[in-house]
């Protein structure tokens, strides 16, 4: 059976190959301890990808919005969002081992827009409108589980393809339009907004290009607008939002500060993570602003106004979260095996909110206990044989280690929108 997280494998996969990994290059095992940082690799070689397919001599027109088939997930039928199993297998300190099962919400009070990161692995320029493992695999990993707070609406769009990131990574110009996967965002929300918000609240959530995509759609489409008032928060994970130096905001945004109480409404969390031992290098991909004026946004979804928090975080349970394993982990430590989609291990992982060398990143550490047999690590890193690409940080799990602060977190400010309309 296909793994859920195979379309985040792609994207690991795309990136050590465009770096000129060997396809068979593979992550440190969940046991064991996070991956000493290694010397950077030597400029890359000319990467060797499929053929790309030429793009379309024309621009092809919008999608209508009102055929069902263009969206991944929608209230009220079986898609992307509902058809898959969310339980989470726990796995606590003291070795015991439950499952909590998931429940969507019967009628919740809010929205949630959420717009997907780079998973297209065909070999165009621009990915079609057609609905792939690829996409319902990462609704699985990030964004099916807000249906315990929220109406969920995804929709498809033609976004730039895995094919044209392996391009842009060797160094060549990247083939994509982004135009026209903006517009097809941009399209999808205005239908949203026409003919389903009906004035309620709503959560926009994306990540990586989905996060782009949407810090877009804020600057053209909300910021200073009257439909602001409906924006509950926006979760922009792994993208490049800024803000004014010290500040918290003036960047992207005019008017639409980061999120610091958990009863604000109308803010952005955003964030880059990073392990602790391996922060941003000077080539960082993530966590630096090109601006000098500027800073990269960190929010912590677990704590909001700053300082350390213990994550609620949601691994894969077949380990497939960020590339090529060697096999599902041991997350028991008993060999035992673990049924479910997500893995839950409380107390191991913090996080906050640092600056190294101008970089501004969600800085991980892991609490293993002393004693005991679950696992003391997850996967994440992207890796070349024994080395990080430390520029990448921990990007492929940007959601998952904060799944569950964010669906909590949601919870939150939307009874605070509540209470105030």
């Amino acid at each position: 059976m296909t793994s859920p997280f195979a379309s985040i494998a792609e994207l690991m996969l795309a990136a050590a190959l465009a770096m000129g990994a060997a396809p068979g290059a593979t992550q440190t095992p969940m046991s064991a301890p996070a991956p000493t940082p290694a010397p950077a690799p030597a400029p890359p070689p000319p990467m060797m990808a499929p053929a790309m397919a030429p793009a379309p001599a024309a621009r092809p027109g919008p999608n209508d919005y009102g055929q069902a088939e263009n969206w991944l997930c929608r209230p009220g039928r079986l898609d992307a969002c509902t058809t898959v199993d969310l339980a989470v297998t726990v796995v606590d300190p003291d070795g015991g081992v439950r499952t909590e099962p998931f429940r969507a919400a019967a009628a919740p009070p809010i929205d949630c827009f959420y717009v997907y990161p780079t998973v297209s692995a065909e070999l165009t320029p621009n990915s079609d409108m057609r609905v792939t493992a690829a996409e319902r695999n990462v609704v699985t990993q990030q964004f099916a589980r807000f249906g315990a707070k929220c109406r969920t609406f995804a929709p498809m769009y033609r976004q730039v393809t895995l094919a044209a990131l392996r391009t842009a990574m060797a160094g060549q110009p990247n083939p994509g339009d982004r135009e026209l996967a903006y517009g097809d965002v941009r399209d999808a929300w205005r239908y949203y907004l026409a003919h389903d918000n009906g004035g309620r609240g709503v959560v926009l959530i994306g990540h990586s290009q989905g996060a782009g995509q949407l810090t877009r759609l804020i600057r053209e489409e909300i910021d200073g607008r009257p439909v602001q008032g409906r924006i509950i928060s926006a979760i922009l994970a792994g993208g490049q939002v800024t803000v004014a130096r010290g500040k918290d905001a003036g960047g992207d945004f005019k008017s639409m500060p980061l999120c610091r109480r958990a009863d604000q409404t109308g803010c952005v969390v955003a964030w880059n993570t990073f392990r602790a031992e391996i922060p941003p290098p000077a080539d960082s991909r993530f966590g630096r602003a090109a601006d000098p004026s500027r800073e990269a946004a960190c929010v912590n979804p677990a704590a909001l106004a700053g300082g350390d928090a213990v994550l609620q975080s949601l691994f894969p349970a077949t380990g497939n979260s960020g590339g090529v394993t060697r096999g599902p982990p041991d997350w028991t430590g008993k060999g035992l095996r673990v049924p479910t989609t997500f893995v839950s291990l409380p107390g191991l992982v913090h996080g906050e909110c640092a600056t190294t060398d101008g970089a501004n990143y969600l800085k991980i550490t892991l609490t293993p206990l002393a004693e005991g047999v679950r696992a003391r690590n997850f996967n994440g890193d992207i890796m070349i044989g024994p080395a990080v690409l430390k520029s990448w940080g921990l990007h492929m799990v940007d959601v998952n280690i904060v799944e569950g602060d964010l669906t909590d977190l949601v919870e939150r400010q939307g009874k605070a929108w509540l209470a105030a309309h």
